[in-house]
Formats: structure tokens, C-alpha cells, sequence
């Protein structure tokens, strides 16, 4: 039988190709060039450090504003869970990473699970822990009442280093450029290295006596610090210490009675005098005064600053709000029965602020209360906001969680009283090596981004050459 054949077949010639065989070089130029590449984004894969959250401490940042990102949702006033501590609880909550930071007057500082209000670490200082935590580069930076300052792992609650002054530590951190500011009653402002904890500078104050229930805490902002003490109120250079002017309040009859932690928004400072009775608001640049407002009594909270309105709480039991700009009052909520010594804080439209007994929600607009919630005793804690949930303390020893409705309230067990010696969480130490500490610094502090775009930028660069080898060849 016959092989069948195309009737075409004829008119197509056969042609037979073999192709050149590569030789090794033309064979592994790419791969030799991609698996490095690829090895490399492994690594950074791998290892590269988490994205840290933005920097978060009291009055919610630097400048302390008091304006918190509440993730869009308008929290209600159902207690979503309290935690009890053994303790007082005088400090103001910081949130970072869905944890919340607090002191308490038992000697702890706390990490508290934001969500489920359970505990995840404490770490026991020498004294009452007034001072409200600053979270900055995964650390967490506080004083206590023992005369120092802590730099503590946020994760793993362990301290890095501790830096001791001579006075109790109840001002609030600042962190700002790698440096963390915080005045001590042993009348100095301390400016400390967050990575060695070696001190740069300190800047010795012309006083020490406040009406406050905390010494001042110190606002950076653009390269200065500002930070109020008796009757003056300073503008401090943050990479020397040196003074760059100052503002002197003159309280009543001659009295040096204080000056609130002060605010920094659109080229102002806004500080409270105590007994005078004034919200002062003062040029950055000159030190001059741009106006007064007098309140009518004492001025017992910090000012927040949102959307050109300032809002700051007196011992009349008002909380005031002021024109930014030209320092005329637009509204005042009066609370029940005793000052507004918490610092009021500001998301999206609603102002949030406690006095005695009770948390306030107000419309930021016409100053209409739109909610209140009853805390079991007084608050000098100030309110913190994150995703439609309201964190504050209160001297009746809870850390309370207020937002949506809930399933369940749900109640943390009543630690040891802060009388029992509980061990440390690490054993005491000095500042950390500094060598070392900067090499863990810098590589904490690469943003994921950056090695992102290099990683692209290297497999972009091999495939040029890749091509244009193959283009010679």
C-alpha cells in the first residue's frame, strides 16, 4: 500500500532548519541577572520591617491640636468594655495599632487591646504614672511620678531605656525628629535622644507652680518648642535648647499661677492662663500677642483647634468656643456641677470633652450636646478618638471604651492594688548602646515603600540590560 502524498506536495519544498545551539553565556544572561533580583525582594520580603503606625501621644500629636481621624464613624455613647486598673486613672490614652496606651496611679503603664479591652502587657515603674503615654517608631515613651522617663517596646512591653531627672515626671512626652521632649519638676524642659536616651540639652524654667492637675506638657512644632511654666511662656529652639523669645502671663493681684500645655495651628499658639482668666493667642514667629479672650474664671483644660474655632474648658464648668482668628467667643456648653479640667478632643464635627462625672459629646457647629455618657468619678483624663471609638480614664481606676452599641459589656478583672510589689518587666538599665541602637533605628525607620520602588527599580534596570545584551548579540 502506497504512502498517501498531497496533491500539493510537489510545490512545497521541505526545508529543514537546526536551531544554533547558545552557549552558556547566552543562556544564563537572564537568569543570571532576575535570580539575584529575586533573592533580594525575598530578603525584603522576609525581613523588612512592619509599616509603623503614625506617631500618636497627648492632644493626638506634636502640636497637641486635640483633632483626632475617627475613621469616619461618629461614635455613640454605649460603653463598649472598661478595664480597671489599680489605680487612678489620671493619664490620657494614646491608640496605636489597635492598643491603647494609659498610666495609671497603681505605677503601671498598660497596653490594652482596643478592640476586646483586654490586657496585653503592664510595665511597673517607682511611682504614679500621670503622664500620658507618646507612641512614636513602635515605643512607647512616658514619665512617672519616680523621676523618670521610660522608653518602653510597644509589642513586647519591655523597656529600652530609662532616663532619670530630678523631679516627678507628670508632663506628657512630645516626640518630634527623633527626639523626645518632657519637662520635669525639677524645673527643667529635657530634650532625649529616642534612640540612645543620652540627653542633648535641658532648658531651665523660671518656675515650678501650676492650679493644673499635671505640669505643662511641652508642643513642638516646625523646628521650635513651646512650653508655658508659672507665668512664661517659651519658645525654645529644638535642635540647640536655646530660647527664642518669650510671653509673659501676668495673672491677677501679681499670682503665678500656671499656664496650660499650649496648642500650635496656622502660625498661633493658644495657651490658657489660670487666675487672669485668658486664652492667649500669640504669633510663633514674633512672641507677640495676637489677642486675649477673657473667659470669666479660670481656665482649667488645654485648647484643641479645629477648622478655625478653639475650644478650651474653665472652672466655671464651660467649655468655650473661640474664633481662631479673632478671638470672639461663637458658643459655650455648660456641664454639670464641677471644671472642665479634660482637654477636649475634635472629630469630624463633634467635640468631646468630660466633666465630674459625665463625657459629653457636643456639635463642634452650634455647640448643641448631642450625647452624654456617665463615668464613675472625675476625669482628668482627656479623650482620645480612634475609629469610632472614644477612649478615656477616670479617677474611679477604669479605662473606658465608648462608641457603637455593643453585645456585651464587657468588664476587665480589678488588678492586685498597686500597694503589691509586682516584678519588672525588665531589669533596670541605663541608656542602650548607642552604636547599635542606631543601626536597629535606621533600619526600622526604612519605609516599605522605598524598598519597594528599589526592588522595581532593580528588575527594570535587568531587563534593560537584558535586552540590550540580546540587541548586541
Amino acid at each position: 500500500m502506497q504512502n498517501a502524498v498531497s496533491p500539493h506536495a510537489d510545490n512545497i519544498p521541505l526545508q529543514i532548519t537546526r536551531r544554533r545551539p547558545l552557549n552558556n553565556h547566552q543562556i544564563d544572561t537572564g537568569s543570571r541577572v532576575y535570580h539575584p533580583c529575586i533573592i533580594l525582594l525575598l530578603f525584603i520580603i522576609i525581613f523588612a520591617p512592619p509599616v509603623i503606625a503614625a506617631d500618636t501621644m497627648f492632644r493626638a500629636n506634636a502640636k497637641h491640636t486635640g483633632v483626632y481621624d475617627n475613621g469616619g464613624i461618629v461614635p455613640g455613647n454605649t460603653e463598649l468594655w472598661r478595664f480597671a486598673t489599680g489605680g487612678a486613672v489620671d493619664s490620657s490614652p494614646a491608640v496605636s495599632n489597635g492598643v491603647v496606651y494609659v498610666g495609671s496611679d497603681d505605677h503601671n503603664l498598660y497596653a490594652v487591646d482596643a478592640g476586646t479591652g483586654k490586657e496585653k502587657w503592664r510595665f511597673i515603674t517607682g511611682g504614679a504614672v500621670r503622664s500620658s503615654p507618646a507612641v512614636s517608631n513602635g515605643v512607647v515613651y512616658v514619665g512617672s511620678k519616680d523621676k523618670n522617663l521610660y522608653a518602653i517596646d510597644a509589642v513586647t512591653g519591655k523597656e529600652k531605656w530609662r532616663f532619670a531627672t530630678g523631679g516627678a515626671m507628670d508632663s506628657s512626652p512630645a516626640v518630634s525628629n527623633d527626639i523626645v521632649y518632657i519637662y520635669s519638676s525639677d524645673h527643667n524642659l529635657y530634650a532625649i535622644d529616642t534612640t540612645t536616651g543620652f540627653e542633648k540639652w535641658r532648658f531651665l524654667t523660671g518656675g515650678d507652680y501650676s492650679v493644673f492637675p499635671f505640669d505643662p506638657s511641652p508642643t513642638v512644632d516646625n523646628g521650635i518648642v513651646y512650653f508655658g511654666q508659672t507665668s512664661n511662656f517659651y519658645a525654645i529652639d529644638a535642635a540647640t535648647g536655646f530660647e527664642k523669645w518669650r510671653f509673659v502671663v501676668a495673672d491677677i493681684q501679681g499670682l503665678n499661677f500656671g499656664i496650660s500645655s499650649s496648642t500650635v495651628a496656622n502660625g498661633v499658639a493658644y495657651i490658657g492662663g489660670t487666675y487672669d482668666q485668658n486664652l492667649y493667642a500669640i504669633d510663633i514667629v514674633t512672641g507677640k500677642e495676637k489677642f486675649r479672650f477673657i473667659s470669666g474664671s479660670a481656665i482649667t483644660s488645654s485648647p484643641a483647634v479645629s477648622d478655625g474655632v478653639v475650644y478650651v474648658g474653665c472652672r466655671d464648668t464651660n467649655l468655650h468656643a473661640i474664633d481662631a482668628v479673632t478671638g470672639k467667643e461663637i458658643w459655650r456648653f455648660k456641664t454639670t456641677l464641677s471644671e472642665v479640667f479634660s482637654s477636649p478632643a475634635v472629630g469630624d464635627g463633634i467635640v468631646y470633652v468630660g466633666s465630674y462625672k459625665n463625657l459629653y459629646a457636643i456639635d463642634a457647629v452650634t455647640g448643641m450636646e448631642k450625647w452624654q455618657f456617665a463615668i464613675g468619678d472625675m476625669m482628668y483624663s482627656s479623650p482620645a478618638v480612634s475609629n469610632g471609638v472614644i477612649f478615656v480614664g477616670s479617677k474611679d481606676g477604669n479605662l473606658y471604651a465608648v462608641g457603637e452599641q455593643s453585645s456585651q459589656v464587657k468588664i476587665q478583672t480589678t488588678p492586685t492594688a498597686y500597694t503589691t510589689i509586682y516584678p519588672r518587666t525588665s531589669t533596670p538599665t541605663g541608656a542602650a548602646d548607642p552604636i547599635y541602637a542606631s543601626i536597629i533605628t535606621i533600619w526600622d525607620r526604612k519605609n516599605l515603600i522605598y524598598l519597594i520602588f528599589l526592588v522595581f527599580v532593580l528588575l527594570f534596570g535587568a531587563l534593560m540590560y537584558d535586552t540590550y545584551y540580546k540587541k548586541k548579540k
